[in-house]
């Protein structure tokens, strides 16, 4: 039967596809972590209060990156390249979404408008991060190899998600909230696409390392071209809606410890 529990759990159990699996997340979450790095020292002087929270952001991506290579590790194997197909970060600053790494580069202070832009691409990253999360967990949650890392990483999204509601519900408030719904819709309607791209990208390499057949390949191909559809329709307005999160100031302190791996 084919279904999203035996889909993971077949790349899970090969060495190929799981090499590529945690390669393409650690490679992800090792570039966000950079992007909230630079974002936290450009930003602008009227909203400093908020590096502290940016640059925990960025701690916490960059210590997922480093349990999915320390899950390659444990395997005795070695991080390969990401197929540029497969790079969702790469693919969405194409579309224009999020903040250029051109810019980022540059000792130059960002703007609020950047700022703004920036919680509302995360708000919608982010949700896409909380629930593909989630998902692992309901599937991989007790297992004893992922179990404990997914675990850590899927409470560490939703207290991402939390930042982003709270942050964004503070700035509408005071005067951005225009700007904030115009991102938030451009965001998620790139993003679903975005995607869609990536979802048949990483299912064809994994088809092909797999030797799936012909039809199974068409079959998951057309699952998720089924969700891009659903996501289309409307499903992505779950992306922009805002609310005041149970998890308050979810992103204070300093970013937790992983040290068992």
């Amino acid at each position: 039967m084919l279904s999203a529990r035996s889909l993971f759990q077949e790349i899970v159990d090969s060495d190929d596809t799981f090499q590529l699996f945690c390669s393409i997340a650690a490679s992800g979450e090792t570039q966000g972590g950079w992007e909230n790095g630079r974002i936290a020292a450009l930003v602008p002087e009227s909203m400093r209060d908020l590096a502290p929270r940016i640059t925990r952001h960025g701690a916490d991506e960059d210590k997922h990156g480093r349990l999915f290579n320390a899950l390659l590790k444990k395997r005795q194997l070695d991080p390969v390249p990401v197929p540029p197909e497969t790079d969702y970060t790469m693919l969405l600053e194409q579309r224009g979404i999020g903040l250029a790494h051109e810019k980022l580069r540059r000792d130059e202070r960002l703007t609020e408008h950047d700022i703004v832009v920036y919680l509302s691409h995360s708000r919608v990253t982010e949700q896409r991060a909380a629930d593909q999360m989630e998902m692992l967990v309901r599937y991989f949650g007790d297992h004893p190899e992922l179990g404990k890392p997914i675990r850590m990483i899927c409470d560490d999204e939703e207290n991402h998600l939390a930042y982003c509601h709270e942050e964004l519900l503070r700035l509408a408030a005071a005067g951005h909230g225009r700007t904030i719904q115009r991102v938030l819709r451009e965001s998620a309607l790139a993003e679903i696409k975005v995607h869609r791209d990536v979802s048949l990208a990483v299912m064809a390499h994994m088809g092909h390392l797999l030797r799936w057949s012909k039809a199974r390949s068409a079959a998951l191909a057309a699952g998720i071209h089924a969700m891009y559809a659903y996501e289309r329709l409307g499903g992505w307005r779950r992306m922009v809606s805002l609310r005041m999160p149970e998890r308050r100031g979810a992103l204070d302190g300093p970013a937790a410890a992983a040290p068992a791996f």
